[in-house]
């Protein structure tokens, strides 16, 4: 996907492996400046606007991706049995190897200072470590025919020292995290990072069929041991219909905890815009390493629970039996999508912990480790409290409040002198 209209969001570098970001005004580096949304030089304070494109974003056909992304590695295939049987490779899976670390390590060449930047795995855009200029590989997102180019990203909304303070927020409701780890964990270190999530929409058609279970009660025994019984009346039911999904969202990075990033939804999806590299300067970014086949079987996974609550909101009554159920999936499309996080990774005790920030929304979500101290107080004081009132209602319970006692005392005295 090329910048569209001669979008042209920084220079070509390094016989044009990457992309920086030059100020027009005095030629220090531009880095995307969240407030202000816009281009920002830190040194001579020009801003430059970002250069929005102004086609829409288009939902591209599953199934044709994937017989796309079939065709090229049958390709790849053919290419790397022809290379052996031509003598070119004496190991093929040495060769594959070799392949393969290139893939994950390239190293880019700073216009600036000189220095080699490192771009590992999946990472695609960063800051060079010795001048913190901002570097992006060229192609990583675009039209790389070995990757599915990015449509759309939404842009980062919450800025730096607006995630501290949501942070510190989070910090003080987790009362049983040691204090150590609350206090140190503010002063931890944010990273911007863009990650790669795939949006899937399904017109799905259903089928099913299962057992509707309503309650009755009848009187059983006679006498002492009479009693109401709960009973149930199981009657088959069936039905069909349709649903549409629209933008299933699944994360497309590994190495991250699945959970605590779901617990970020919802994300504004309304609001993406096309992708533009000038919106990833001076952020890191990340492509995907979960393959869109493997990404839609997630997202299967959570039409499927959503069918099965359909189902049982169908058939009704008290208690609900699904014995068959069979869904259709058809005009399945995608998405590919960068959405902002705030990510801070804090080691704690030997352990590593990562908090994570919606920076459209503000939500925090993460782990933290317990206060063990903290929580046998509380078990202890539970008990204490418990006991007291225990106490107070046996107490109670045998002659009644102290007070009351005092009272009936002095009645029953002053009613023996004589009149």
């Amino acid at each position: 996907m090329q910048p569209a209209g001669g979008l042209q969001p920084g220079r070509l570098t390094d016989t044009g492996e990457a992309r920086i970001f030059p100020c027009q005004a005095c030629g220090a580096d531009l880095k995307f400046h969240i407030g202000l949304q816009s281009l920002n030089c830190e040194f001579c304070g020009h801003q430059q606007d970002i250069q929005h494109r102004d086609d829409a974003v288009v939902e591209q056909d599953f199934h044709q991706m994937l017989q796309r992304i079939q065709q090229q590695r049958q390709e790849r295939k053919r290419q790397a049995e022809r290379a052996q049987a031509a003598g070119d490779v004496g190991d093929s899976g040495a060769a594959a190897g070799q392949r393969a670390a290139e893939q994950s390590h390239q190293e880019v060449r700073c216009e600036s200072c000189g220095g080699n930047v490192e771009f590992y795995g999946t990472l695609t855009s960063t800051s060079c470590p010795y001048c913190d200029v901002p570097i992006q590989l060229e192609r990583a997102h675009q039209s790389d025919p070995e990757r599915i180019p990015v449509d759309a990203m939404l842009p980062f909304l919450v800025d730096r020292q607006r995630a501290g303070v949501q942070l510190g927020q989070w910090l003080e409701s987790r009362w049983f995290a040691p204090g150590d780890f609350r206090e140190g964990a503010q002063q931890g270190h944010f990273n911007g990072v863009y990650l790669s999530y795939f949006t899937f929409d399904s017109l799905t058609f259903t089928i099913w069929s299962g057992h509707r279970g309503d309650h009755y009660y009848v009187t059983v025994g006679s006498g002492n041991t009479q009693r109401r019984e709960r009973r149930t009346s199981w009657r088959p039911v069936s039905g069909r219909f349709q649903r549409f999904f629209d933008d299933v969202l699944i994360l497309a990075n590994s190495g991250l905890q699945r959970s605590y990033l779901e617990a970020l939804e919802p994300w504004p999806l309304s609001q993406v815009v096309p992708f533009n590299q000038q919106f990833l300067a001076g952020l890191l970014s990340r492509t995907y390493d979960i393959e869109l086949d493997e990404c839609f079987a997630a997202a299967r996974a959570k039409i499927e629970a959503a069918l099965q609550a359909d189902v049982k909101a169908r058939i009704g009554g008290d208690e609900q039996r699904i014995a068959d159920m069979n869904s259709q999936y058809d005009a399945i499309t995608f998405k590919h999508l960068l959405l902002p996080v705030w990510l801070m990774a804090y080691r704690y005790k030997g352990k590593s912990y990562q908090v994570f920030i919606n920076a459209c929304t503000g939500q925090v979500s993460g782990e933290r480790p317990w206060s063990l101290p903290k929580i046998v107080l509380t078990i202890v004081i539970v008990i204490l409290i418990i006991a007291g009132l225990f106490m107070y209602s046996n107490r109670s319970a045998n002659g009644g409040a102290p007070g009351v006692l005092r009272l009936n005392s002095l009645e029953e005295t002053t009613s023996t002198i004589p009149g």
